[in-house]
């Protein structure tokens, strides 16, 4: 068997590059969705070769994180590797599965959501509720509802937790779309949310997953009736 030949260990230009870019994407800089610069504006920006440049962005599109669109642009795809990967794999998968996981998560986010919560999380907890409880606009009371259980994610104070929870709820919300509450099902909705952000104020890490896994189940059991 020949000799194993150790890697080059300076990075080339193009690897380089690839990091400095996915830095803007990770921090925030390149949102989600966003058209980036084109090629000869990151090509004067940057100070290197066109083929550099096409090499990084190639390798991005490869890793999920950009999407070339032919004749309008690069944008961004996904926030990280794992981003696009949970994304790809939610949309391929049964609503059920999706649905069940993301039972898992926000039962056990809202327990450590209960113990770890701060005043500031509480406030804004109280705030996404009552913006999800006004149903003159379904779409913009389901769009506060995902921000409110996110919202709950995040006083979990666990970032890979959040993170995975933010594609699932992204992956449910295109999967569902807005549902149609009979009246008695969105008045026991609204009682159990208000009763998670009071086992939360509570720091009740039990009575915190009960609440978010009674959620869970009449959700699904909505989503069922629309099937």
């Amino acid at each position: 068997m020949n000799d194993l030949r150790a890697p080059n260990r300076v990075a080339s230009l193009a690897a380089q590059l690839v990091d400095t870019l996915r830095e803007q994407i990770a921090s925030g800089e390149w949102p989600v969705g966003m058209r980036i610069p084109a090629e000869n504006d990151l090509v004067k920006q940057l100070g290197v070769g066109r083929t550099t440049v096409r090499e990084a962005l190639g390798a991005l599109v490869h890793l999920g994180l950009l999407e070339a669109r032919r004749g309008d642009g690069t944008y961004v795809r996904a926030s990280s590797e794992m981003q696009s990967v949970l994304t790809r794999r939610a949309n391929s998968s049964r609503r059920d599965d999706v649905l069940e996981l993301r039972a898992v998560l926000e039962e056990y986010a809202s327990g450590l959501a209960a113990v770890r919560r701060t005043d500031d999380d509480l406030a804004s907890l109280r705030r996404l509720l009552d913006e999800s409880e006004v149903r003159d606009d379904a779409e913009t009371a389901a769009e506060a509802d995902v921000r409110f259980h996110q919202a709950v994610v995040e006083a979990g104070r666990n970032s890979l937790l959040t993170e995975v929870y933010d594609v699932l709820s992204a992956s449910v919300a295109e999967q569902i779309g807005d549902t149609l509450w009979p009246e008695a099902t969105a008045a026991e909705h609204t009682r159990l949310h208000r009763r998670l952000v009071e086992a939360i104020a509570a720091k009740d890490e039990v009575g915190a997953r009960y609440c978010a896994a009674e959620i869970v189940k009449l959700t699904q059991a909505g989503t069922e009736r629309e099937k």
